[in-house]
């Protein structure tokens, strides 16, 4: 029997847990699934209320705050299982939940991730951000979603409710292979949070596997809950993780046709900014910038050793064109008009 870890990285989330892990609880008490919660060094009362409240539930301490991608590398060195689906804190999930992310990996040819529709916890016939119903991406490497661009969410009425394959899985609910996580590398820990689930969905096409949605699976995310939108600390390492995973997954070509424009496009976007007196997400802009200068040369060596790895060279999931230009310009605000 193919067993299910269900595994929440928690960090200082003792409210979160308070909310939500019951509903994982009541929703996951199947055969062959585990529910675990990992904890990243939090300096909260999260452990003594899990203590207190679910002594069932095992518990995986680690010493420090590794972020998203280092907690869970850690975390899963230490579980057990043919599938692994983490979990954000700040889920919510449904009744069968995990049964179609489960099929899905298990009936499809070379899946190995799958996602959830995801709705919004706070306005719950819209999607959320993080995810909605499935993440593609841009040739100049903007993520974007099935009911979501940029900042303008749709209401769900079923419109993408057909299982496809997409480019990324949102990392607030992945169902993955454990095998292929652990083979792959798990997540790029440098980039600490942010962006890692899509670098690793990236490898994992280029590796000649598969992603998919499956919106018969439904759960509610809060979003926003370790840092929240205005952050200007979220801002810096999404435009330092977004540098990142083009400069070491983009093809020679690519690397230089593309990247220089993401570069130009990255600067625009403080002008943006300036325009409604966020200086301190210029700030941000500028120092991932400097950031990513700084970790230039450990990436180029690395992008050779993923250059070798390279079996499968058509992605799933990439708009040829700019999202950015349809957005902004041409006025293209739902996932559907996009193509048209």
């Amino acid at each position: 029997m193919k067993t299910t870890a269900v595994v929440i990285l928690n960090w200082n989330g003792r409210k979160m847990l308070e909310k939500y892990l019951p509903s994982v609880i009541r929703h996951s008490a199947v055969p062959g699934v585990e529910v675990i919660v990992a904890d990243n060094g939090s300096a909260d009362d999260s452990l003594k209320f899990l203590e207190e409240k679910f002594p069932e539930i095992r518990t995986i301490l680690l010493d420090k705050n590794f972020g998203f991608a280092g907690g869970y590398n850690r975390a899963l060195e230490l579980v057990e299982a043919d599938y692994f689906i983490l979990l954000n804190s700040d889920v919510e999930v449904t009744a069968d939940w995990i049964t179609p992310l489960v099929n899905t990996l298990e009936s499809r040819e070379n899946v190995v991730a799958c996602m959830p529709k995801i709705r919004s916890d706070v306005r719950k016939e819209y999607f959320e951000y993080a995810g909605a119903a499935g993440g593609f991406m841009d040739k100049y490497g903007y993520a974007f979603c099935r009911g979501r661009l940029f900042d303008h969410i749709e209401k769900d009425y079923g419109q993408y409710d057909q299982p496809i394959e997409i480019f990324w899985a949102t990392g607030a609910c992945l169902c993955i292979d454990s095998k292929v996580f652990k083979e792959a590398g798990g997540f790029d820990e440098r980039f600490f949070a942010h962006m890692e689930e899509i670098d690793l969905c990236w490898r994992l096409q280029n590796a000649g596997y598969r992603i998919m949605v499956n919106p018969q699976s439904l759960v509610y995310h809060y979003g926003g809950g370790a840092l929240p939108p205005e952050n200007p600390y979220k801002t810096y390492l999404n435009f330092r993780n977004n540098l990142l995973m083009l400069f070491k997954n983009l093809n020679t070509t690519q690397l230089f046709t593309v990247f220089p424009v993401r570069i130009i496009l990255d600067w625009l976007s403080v002008i943006k900014f300036l325009a409604s007196f966020r200086f301190r997400h210029i700030l941000a802009v500028f120092k991932a910038h400097l950031s990513f200068l700084v970790m230039l040369p450990a990436y180029l060596r690395l992008r050779k050793k993923i250059s070798k790895r390279v079996l499968h060279t058509h992605l799933t999931g990439v708009y040829k064109g700019s999202i950015v230009w349809r957005f902004f310009i041409r006025r293209i605000q739902k996932y559907s008009e996009i193509l048209e």
